[in-house]
Formats: C-alpha cells, sequence, structure tokens
C-alpha cells in the first residue's frame, strides 16, 4: 500500500512505490518544485553529473533532486531494468536520497521510436527551491 512521506532535505513529500522511484512528489510549505530540460538527452553518469553541477550552482543540495525524465534506447528485461536501477540509485544513495530501499525521487522512463537514444539518458529533471509562497505546491 502507497503512503505520502515527508522528505525533509529535499524539501518535498512524496507517494511511495517500488524500491526505484516514487509514486509522484509535491512541493511542501515554503519550497517549489520547478523543472530543467537538457537541449538533448544526456547518458546517466553524465547527466547525474551534470545535475549535481547545476544544483550546487543555484545554492541547492543535491537532495533538492525530486523527479526525473529518462529515455531508454528500448524496454529493458526483467533482469536488465533491476540492474539498471541498482546502478540508477547508487547516485541517489551517494547524495543521501536513497535510504533503506526507499526513494522519493519521482521518475518517468520513455523507449522513444524515433531516434532513441544509444544508453538511458536523462531528458529533465525536476528540483525544489524555497519559495516565498507560504503555500505548499
Amino acid at each position: 500500500m502507497s503512503t505520502v512521506q515527508p522528505f525533509s532535505a529535499g524539501g518535498y513529500r512524496f507517494i511511495t512505490h517500488q524500491f526505484q522511484y516514487s509514486g509522484g512528489v509535491a512541493a511542501e510549505l515554503g519550497f517549489r518544485i520547478e523543472r530543467a530540460r537538457f537541449t538533448r538527452p544526456v547518458p546517466l553518469t553524465e547527466g547525474f553529473d551534470a545535475i549535481e553541477g547545476y544544483l550546487g550552482g543555484i545554492g541547492r543540495s543535491p537532495t533538492a533532486f525530486c523527479a526525473c525524465e529518462l529515455c531508454s534506447p528500448a524496454q529493458f528485461t526483467d533482469a536488465g531494468f533491476v540492474a539498471f536501477n541498482r546502478h540508477y540509485v547508487e547516485r541517489l544513495a551517494a547524495w543521501g536520497i536513497f535510504r533503506d530501499e526507499v526513494n522519493p525521487v519521482a521518475r518517468s522512463n520513455v523507449c522513444p521510436e524515433i531516434d532513441p537514444p544509444v544508453t538511458p539518458s536523462f531528458y529533465a529533471f525536476s528540483y525544489t527551491m524555497p519559495s516565498e509562497d507560504r503555500t505548499a505546491s
């Protein structure tokens, strides 16, 4: 059964789901969620590095990372999907986001039919920012 849990370090709350992603996120009181899109799909490791640099450049901790949009070359096999997800959550664990098999980060992953990426890649990501608005969004 899914529940809503706060992720205070990131300024958002999330719906629990399977280990690799949450079922959705919403900003906590005093925060808003913003979205950034890459100009082209960026391979996973390079994308995580870019996201960490971007968040640091705007004064946000990597824990502000709350959602991402991925593109993959094709559908994974069951074993391939598990292996991919274990690799994916390694960086989230290093950032202090993934703990005890719980991942608050929401995620989509599409397999485009036209011009698919060569490797799983980031298309866009979302993060929290402090907000003057005192209501959660």
